[in-house]
């Protein structure tokens, strides 16, 4: 049932939640953004597949904002990245059981 029109206007208070990892200013000055922008033509070249280089765009844009205090210090295993050859929860030839993976392939 809708509550237009009713007494009192029907507004509920509601409490906004935060994100997971907290919030982070934007980057108003501009600090970041010509790394952003590589990033981004990165993606728009390879079509939105996740190939290495614009991964490592990626991170280099987020220790951008770490560096310059944009958002917190974290470790990258933390935000996805891995290390060359650490395939944390992978068979010996670095897939999963079952698993038949394209390269560049982002999987869930």
């Amino acid at each position: 049932m809708s509550t237009f029109g009713s007494p009192g206007g029907g507004s509920i208070a509601t409490k906004p939640t935060p994100p997971q990892r907290g919030s982070f200013p934007l980057d108003h000055e501009g600090e970041c953004k010509q790394v952003m922008l590589d990033y981004l033509s990165c993606m728009k070249k390879v079509k939105g597949v996740n190939e290495d280089e614009c991964r490592s765009l990626a991170k280099s844009y987020l220790g951008c904002r770490m560096d310059r205090n944009l958002m917190a210090k974290d470790d990258f295993k933390n935000l996805g990245f891995q290390e060359k050859g650490d395939k944390a929860g992978s068979g010996k030839d670095g897939k999963t059981e079952g698993e038949t993976k394209s390269p560049g392939e982002l999987r869930w």
